[in-house]
């Protein structure tokens, strides 16, 4: 299996670090930064540490990308504040920054390829009908358990938490959540499963 990094890896490699140090840099709130970009210094290194073993699709290392530039704008400006919700109040006549929204409907639509793509690969679950409803329970339980992820750092550190927690008094803020997570999801399988094939077809088995 062919390892060299091509060109568009490594410049979706090099410009996230660009962009994640840009967030890093006096962002609103540090507490707040290191929990929302905690995902990215998890999972990126993950990824490169399975890259000779799993080198998974252009469209999901795009999608990937575009998420933890989500979450580096939300770390940087907290979710509440993130300019691009401002604009949408704006634009829509929101009552609220909808930020966050964005940001849940990705934490179901790009998980959802990701996870589509292991288990394609490495899991009985290629080609079966049952594949779409994995693809999306996962997704509902990836976004449940971010949601539990919140109320336990709410409980530990109090009022620090707040703006990761980013409900701006919405009561049903988790269940909006978890619900465009579930959406997202939904989307993604019926949008992208065509073009995931499809380059899932050009890569070497494993």
């Amino acid at each position: 299996m062919r390892s060299t990094p091509s060109r568009y890896e490594l410049g979706l490699l090099a410009s996230m670090v660009v962009l994640l140090t840009w967030s890093g840099i006096h962002p609103h709130d540090r507490f707040t930064w290191w929990l929302e970009t905690a995902p990215i210094f998890i999972g990126v290194p993950v990824l490169i540490w399975l890259y000779p073993r799993l080198r998974l699709t252009p469209l999901t290392y795009g999608l990937i990308w575009l998420h933890c530039l989500i979450l580096m704008a939300g770390g940087h400006y907290t979710y509440a504040r993130v300019p691009l919700g401002f604009w949408m109040e704006d634009w829509f006549g929101f009552t609220r920054n909808h930020y966050d929204r964005i940001g849940h409907l990705a934490q179901g639509f790009i998980p959802a390829m990701v996870a589509r793509e292991i288990l394609i690969r490495r899991s009985p679950l290629r080609g079966s009908r049952w594949l779409p409803f994995f693809v999306v329970c996962f997704c509902l339980a990836f976004s449940a358990l971010y949601e539990l992820i919140e109320f336990w750092t709410a409980i530990t550190a109090g009022g620090a938490a707040s703006d990761f927690l980013g409900t701006q008094g919405d009561p049903w803020d988790t269940q909006w959540d978890m619900q465009l997570a579930l959406i997202g999801a939904v989307a993604s399988v019926l949008l992208l499963s065509r073009v995931q094939d499809r380059q899932l077809a050009t890569m070497p088995a494993g």
